[in-house]
């Protein structure tokens, strides 16, 4: 075979190896595939496999047939009750008619653009119905069920399914924050100085009855020692008188013994008296019988 043979039957077979190259495209199972022809739509693949189209006329369009996700930003809105709120909302969707979706949208750039508009709606007309303690509490689940709901209504019309929507965070704006803050502490201030109020009335209460107690306990006290007093000043004179009535002259002598020990018991009393004063009359010899 000539030279100028061989060349051309590779110029034949390179350019059979282009057609067929451009002829076959590859379809994963994470795809589905549009086949335009010449800008037109003229098939939707979503089987995974190998494909063929007409080269040069027709081109393939990917799109990615997994859940994807949708974070528009944060969002500063207003509350029912005029408070301010930072709002963080996301939604997962999947694609499920190419077609649709390549009629109304084309890119997955134009229908974050225009998903997350809707989605940002549905949250601004939410929290303008809503309080700061419906998002803290059970409530803020059914918040997020018609959001989600508003936004699933609009997602065929772009050959979507809405997977789920969520509130990420909920944030107070600085001001707001320190506002309520400044009246959290006002009302545990309040609460505080309450309970410090009923602490000092309950207070005065406990000492006013321990005092009417107490007084009431001495002054029983006094009076029972005072009977006793009496009981016993009773008995000490009839002892005594007893003891009179039996000897004179010992009564005498114990009644002088217990006033020198009241009078000289300290040892640091200094008495001037006359030797034969009476207050010494048992202090001379013992009478002689």
């Amino acid at each position: 075979m000539s030279t100028t043979k061989l060349g051309i039957f590779g110029v034949a077979v390179a350019a059979v190896a282009i057609l067929a190259s451009s002829a076959m495209f590859t379809v994963r199972q994470t795809e589905q595939v549009i086949v335009l022809q010449l800008g037109n739509p003229v098939r939707v693949i979503k089987e995974p496999g190998l494909q063929f189209k007409i080269p040069f006329i027709q081109n393939v369009l990917y799109y990615d047939n997994r859940v994807l996700d949708l974070d528009p930003p944060t969002q500063e809105l207003p509350l029912i009750d005029q408070k301010r709120i930072i709002v963080d909302t996301y939604a997962r969707y999947r694609i499920v008619d190419p077609l649709e979706f390549y009629k109304t949208v084309r890119l997955e750039d134009n229908l974050r653009n225009r998903l997350g508009g809707i989605l940002n709606a549905a949250v601004r007309k939410e929290m303008g119905e809503s309080e700061l303690t419906d998002l803290l509490t059970e409530k803020r689940g059914d918040v997020m069920k018609r959001i989600s709901r508003t936004v699933a209504q609009r997602a065929p019309e772009f050959g979507i399914e809405i997977i789920d929507v969520r509130i990420g965070r909920t944030d107070l704006p600085q001001q707001t924050s320190q506002s309520v803050f400044n009246r959290m502490r006002s009302d545990r201030v309040a609460q505080a100085a309450q309970l410090r109020a009923e602490g000092e009335e309950l207070k005065v209460k406990i000492q006013a009855e321990a005092d009417r107690t107490r007084t009431g306990l001495l002054a029983d006290a006094r009076r029972e020692a005072e009977v006793l007093r009496g009981e016993g000043d009773g008995a000490r004179n009839k002892i005594l008188g007893d003891a009179y009535g039996r000897d004179a002259e010992f009564f005498r002598f114990y009644r002088s013994m217990d006033a020198y020990r009241q009078a000289l018991g300290d040892g640091r009393t200094t008495m001037v008296l006359s030797p034969d004063s009476e207050f010494f009359r048992y202090f001379g010899k013992a009478p002689q019988k």
